[in-house]
């Protein structure tokens, strides 16, 4: 399971350190930076498969992507990227590239270089990863800009024999996983993590098509494939579990579904309606549920599911059975929230019986200021008057608000998980 998280110098994280339980909220207003969090873990998550380039340049290339807030007279600008998962280690060092180090650019031709093109990619400064041996940091992995030494299947450190580019991972280039067992260990936990991050409900949505119809057992980051996947539970887990989630959500709902030419749709009869409604009359906060539902129930599931903002569309009285679906899930997997809906963030520590972590956005920084580990420019031990204001609790089951405006919210319900909760 991943333990912890610490991002430095990435977008609004000037530097945060965040302990990770079962299941993990983050809530705040949006440019809170909770989206940040998000981002950083699909960075991890794209290093893993090959992408990491692609992935920056979708959110602007390297240099959008740097802490923009002040750095120290000498500090180069760096954005690291570290995780604890199980016993593992891992932190990912980037920074802008040197464009003539670029591997395989130097093509020049009548004074021009192609070089040019890649000047906004990232540049891996350092990569490492390092395992806990009865108390002691044992080197597995380790990547400077002119070397890369790993330590292979009969625990010497050698240098690493494949080639990979400035831009990309060592996990990327893993050809032969045997020789590197710890590497191939952490690629695999990294790839089986799943994001879901907006789920299409306009009238041309796929989700309102008919589907083919193949054994899905995840539902696609798009829910293209939504009805499949719902047909998928209910074959692996027995019809009764999705139907007794829609039934939770909708009273008196049921979930059908029907086959025709290769194709499948589904069905909901609704209480009072002589016919069945198809997804195409379905409302948008419906279908939002039925691919939250879909994606949280799966019989494959990863190490790792992060939602952003599942809230979309879905009206506030599904939000206790929004929450009791992640309860479920994270009895299999580990669960990341990002939220900015106070309610839903409510309903999800009510079910998992949240412990908080609360966090602020001071002078364009995100930290943590109670709760959990420190961060730069505000975090660590907290602020006292605000760590007063916190209500206290009777009981685990019950909630208690402290609070100077609307935004400034707690809950505290019990162990188990952590909740995150960004003051706005």
């Amino acid at each position: 399971m991943l333990s912890r998280l610490r991002v430095s110098g990435y977008r609004s994280i000037r530097e945060l350190a965040m302990p990770l339980a079962a299941v993990n909220v983050v809530l705040g207003a949006n440019g809170s930076g909770k989206s940040n969090l998000y981002r950083s873990l699909a960075l991890i998550w794209s290093a893993a498969n090959g992408n990491l380039a692609s992935s920056l340049a979708a959110e602007g290339g390297i240099a959008s992507a740097l802490w923009a807030g002040h750095r120290h007279k000498k500090e180069e600008p760096r954005i690291s990227l570290a995780i604890d998962i199980d016993d593992l280690s891992y932190e990912l060092v980037l920074g802008r590239v040197p464009v003539s180090s670029l591997f395989g650019m130097t093509y020049v031709t009548s004074g021009d270089s192609f070089q040019q093109f890649f000047a906004d990619d990232p540049d891996i400064k350092s990569e490492t990863l390092s395992v806990d041996y009865r108390g002691k940091q044992i080197s597995l992995l380790d990547r400077t800009s002119s070397n890369i030494s790993a330590r292979n299947m009969d625990g010497r450190p050698i240098e690493y024999p494949l080639v990979v580019s400035s831009s990309e991972s060592v996990l990327t280039g893993l050809r032969e996983p045997h020789l590197f067992p710890d590497l191939a260990k952490l690629r695999s936990d990294i790839l089986s993590w799943r994001f879901y991050h907006h789920f299409r409900t306009d009238f041309n949505s796929p989700l309102r098509e008919p589907q083919i119809s193949t054994f899905s057992p995840v539902l696609r980051d798009d829910g293209s494939n939504l009805y499949a996947a719902l047909a998928t539970i209910a074959a692996i887990e027995g019809p009764d579990l999705v139907r007794e989630a829609v039934d939770d959500a909708f009273p008196g709902t049921r979930l059908d579904f029907s086959f025709s030419e290769g194709l499948i749709e589904i069905e909901l009869q609704q209480p009072g309606l002589e016919r069945p409604l198809n997804a195409a009359e379905l409302s948008d906060g419906t279908l939002q549920y039925l691919a939250l539902l879909a994606a949280l129930l799966t019989p494959r599931p990863p190490g790792l599911l992060v939602l952003n903002e599942p809230e979309t569309s879905v009206h506030s009285s599904l939000y206790g059975a929004m929450g009791r679906l992640i309860v479920q899930a994270a009895k299999r997997t580990q669960v990341f929230v990002t939220t900015h809906c106070d309610e839903l963030a409510r309903q999800i520590a009510a079910a998992c019986q949240i412990k908080p972590i609360l966090l602020e956005k001071n002078e364009g920084a995100t930290n943590i200021v109670a709760g959990g580990g420190g961060g730069g420019g505000g975090g660590g031990a907290g602020d006292g008057r605000k760590i007063n204001q916190l209500a206290k609790l009777d009981s685990y089951s019950n909630f208690a608000y402290n609070f100077e405006s609307e935004s400034d919210l707690c809950w505290q319900s019990g162990l188990g998980a952590s909740f995150h909760l960004v003051r706005i």
